[in-house]
């Protein structure tokens, strides 16, 4: 009789090839077939490293369905690799039913890690606050996406979502118009790719921003939302306040808060907040 298998979650290049391990190499190689989100896909990435081994369709339509014969398989002795179109299995993309699924019989589970569309947009933030929220992607639907958003709005750790082009812009309005205009975000684009950009500005100049350039609209997105810092300060002294508004007194609130944050030493985020209280009171 057979011993069973294994399935191994092998991650995938986000986009440059490079970046697959030794490990997730040897164990495509090794492997009896390949599970795989998009069979079109991956068949050219094995081509590219010249492995060649049975390809099955396992997405997010077919996946209850699949565990099951990919359980038989296991069971059978067949030692099996799930993969996804890009990045880490069962991290926003299909392969958690079959994890859980293969767990729940019995049957032995590998990870082989590798490159993680999260852990490359965080790594170049440049957000020095401890923790993070991965929620993944929002709802398509703007009213589930705001009701959402004002339930993600307390939590006191970076925020990253995942966002295709076409809802970027609407998705950042929501972005801001729950979460406030001075908390700052980064906008990483096409990561590890030709085109990649990783961007960081205020919530408030992020839509202008992304309107300014179709090209930025295009790719995948890891949207990370910075921590609210402003409730952490004691208060802004009294010249500081003096010095914010008489640049309101005389110049537009963005060029008023970056003057501000240069003279002043301030962060940016948290003067931007003083201001807009300041003008709200001054519309009175």
């Amino acid at each position: 009789m057979n011993e069973t298998g294994i399935l191994y979650v092998v991650a995938t290049p986000i986009g440059n090839l490079g970046d697959i391990t030794q490990r997730a190499l040897a164990t495509l190689q090794a492997v009896d077939a390949i599970a795989a989100e998009d069979t079109r896909h991956s068949v050219g990435l094995l081509r590219h490293f010249g492995i060649s081994k049975p390809l099955l369709a396992v997405h997010e339509h077919n996946e209850q369905q699949s565990a099951q014969g990919l359980i038989k398989r296991l069971l059978a002795g067949e030692s099996i690799a799930l993969v996804t179109d890009a990045g880490t299995p069962a991290v926003s993309d299909p392969g958690a039913v079959v994890v859980q699924a293969v767990r729940e019989a019995g049957i032995k589970v590998v990870p082989v890690p590798g490159a993680s569309a999260v852990i490359t947009a965080l790594s170049a933030a440049g957000i020095t606050q401890p923790g993070f929220y991965f929620e993944g992607f929002l709802p398509a639907s703007g009213s589930q996406r705001r009701k959402r958003l004002q339930a993600l709005k307390a939590i006191p750790a970076t925020l990253v979502f995942y966002e295709a082009p076409h809802r970027i812009v609407e998705c950042v309005q929501d972005l801001h118009d729950e979460l406030g205009g001075a908390r700052s975000v980064t906008l990483a684009r096409e990561l590890t790719k030709t085109f990649e950009t990783i961007h960081t500005c205020l919530l408030t100049e992020a839509v202008d921003w992304l309107k300014a350039d179709p090209n930025q609209q295009r790719g995948e997105f890891v949207v990370l939302i910075h921590p609210d810092t402003t409730e952490k300060t004691e208060g802004l002294d009294d010249e500081t306040l003096r010095v914010l508004q008489r640049l309101l007194q005389e110049l537009p609130l963005k060029q008023a808060v970056a003057l501000a944050t240069d003279i002043t030493g301030h962060k940016k985020n948290e003067l931007y907040e003083t201001a807009l209280a300041l003008k709200a009171e001054n519309s009175h």
